[in-house]
């Protein structure tokens, strides 16, 4: 009987020890979601950066085990309007020239997937993130490279304006800056985003 007793406590705190050691970390997005682009001119490539100022995020879930439960299925509209380079007068170019000649006055983006890659331990989590961009009226794919380090997530992508059928609006705002830009003004642009990523991790009892 002793056996029998023993035997059972034994299986009931495998048990229990299997049940803590398993998904006892939740993972959540919090705070301010920062989208950011770096466009290009003259014939040198100089960049440009800028953000803005209203982005509405919209997670999938408020907590979740792990990026796929928190991230995918997630989207994001952008406020054309509040676009901000830190100077107000080439803000009012962009708004005016480029983005009032793309359809509608939003960018919309979803996270459809996303793949990560092996580090060593104790390295920052990188991986791939498949977002959908929707700008001008049309969808495109677009990879991202993320990094996740000290809690901040940052996403690293390109997009060309000509898959959006963006090339009036890349025309006007090369006329309009004609001199500033040289009479060049590149069709490809660099985005980014980023975001806090919060771990709750339980001691296993």
């Amino acid at each position: 009987m002793l056996k029998l007793i023993l035997s059972a406590m034994l299986i009931v705190g495998l048990a229990q020890a299997n049940d803590h050691s398993k998904g006892r970390c939740e993972l959540s997005q919090e705070g301010a979601f920062n989208v950011n682009f770096v466009a290009y001119k003259t014939a040198a490539k100089k960049g440009v950066g800028a953000s803005f100022d209203k982005v509405n995020y919209t997670a999938i879930a408020p907590v979740g085990k792990n990026f796929r439960e928190i991230l995918v299925g997630s989207s994001v509209v952008i406020d054309t309007k509040s676009v901000n380079s830190k100077n107000k007068g080439r803000d009012e170019k962009l708004v005016k020239f480029f983005f009032q000649n793309m359809k509608g006055e939003t960018i919309t983006a979803k996270i459809l997937d996303y793949k990560a890659v092996k580090v060593a331990k104790g390295e920052p989590k990188k991986g791939t993130l498949i977002t959908e961009i929707t700008m001008n009226g049309i969808k495109k794919q677009v990879p991202m490279n993320y990094m996740l380090k000290e809690g901040v997530l940052k996403a690293e992508g390109v997009i060309d304006i000509f898959d959006f059928s963006g090339n009036t609006a890349l025309a006007a705002i090369n006329k309009a800056c004609f001199d500033l830009h040289q009479g060049k003004t590149w069709n490809d642009v660099a985005i980014s985003f980023t975001t806090k990523i919060k771990a709750v991790c339980y001691p296993v009892k």
